[in-house]
């Protein structure tokens, strides 16, 4: 009788340093995003969520515009 396990998929991190595309593509810059979106900016990403959730998107005018400069200055075109 043969072996009945099957190999267990290993799935890759969800965060990764290259871009694969799925993210939006940087501007005509020399420079393109080394992260995922997802994965860019954690810092003002928890305060923008955190935000948002306790007190609703506008009230968090602040920390939404800090995200998108930070994400700017990762090479993402937001």
């Amino acid at each position: 009788m043969g072996s009945t396990e099957h190999p267990i998929p290993v799935q890759s991190p969800a965060c990764s340093i290259v871009n694969d595309g799925s993210a939006a593509p940087a501007p005509a810059t020399d420079s393109k995003p080394k992260k995922k979106i997802c994965c860019a900016c954690p810092d003002t990403k928890r305060l923008r969520d955190e935000c948002i959730v306790e007190h609703g998107e506008s009230a968090c005018t602040k920390w939404i515009e800090a995200h998108k400069r930070c994400l700017r200055a990762e090479g993402f075109n937001v």
